[in-house]
């Protein structure tokens, strides 16, 4: 487990240089609190860009167990009935009173 400092935002407007080049040079994380309570976390910035990429590869994963649940619950459709669909919705859309 990665070793963190908690400093509160004030005591970082003190010693923000000192606080920085510890987050720089030796890679420690600061938890920032506001009333004793976490609000943010000052890491190095590749450990940001590491977080970043992370997040994307769990929307991503996310998105493609969506799409295979999708696949799987329209697999019993056929063309003709989608196309049916489509056709019946254009028709319902375009029958509805024009909403201003």
């Amino acid at each position: 487990m990665a070793v963190h400092r908690i400093i509160g935002v004030t005591d970082l407007q003190r010693s923000f240089r000192a606080v920085l080049d510890e987050v720089i040079e030796e890679h420690v994380p600061y938890v920032l609190t506001r009333g004793s309570r976490p609000q943010a976390a000052l890491i190095p910035y590749e450990e940001f860009t590491r977080f970043l990429a992370w997040k994307e590869q769990e929307v991503l994963g996310e998105f493609d167990r969506v799409m295979a649940r999708l696949a799987e619950q329209n697999a019993a459709y056929g063309e003709d009935e989608v196309a049916a669909d489509v056709a019946a919705a254009i028709a319902e859309v375009r029958a509805a009173p024009a909403r201003r």
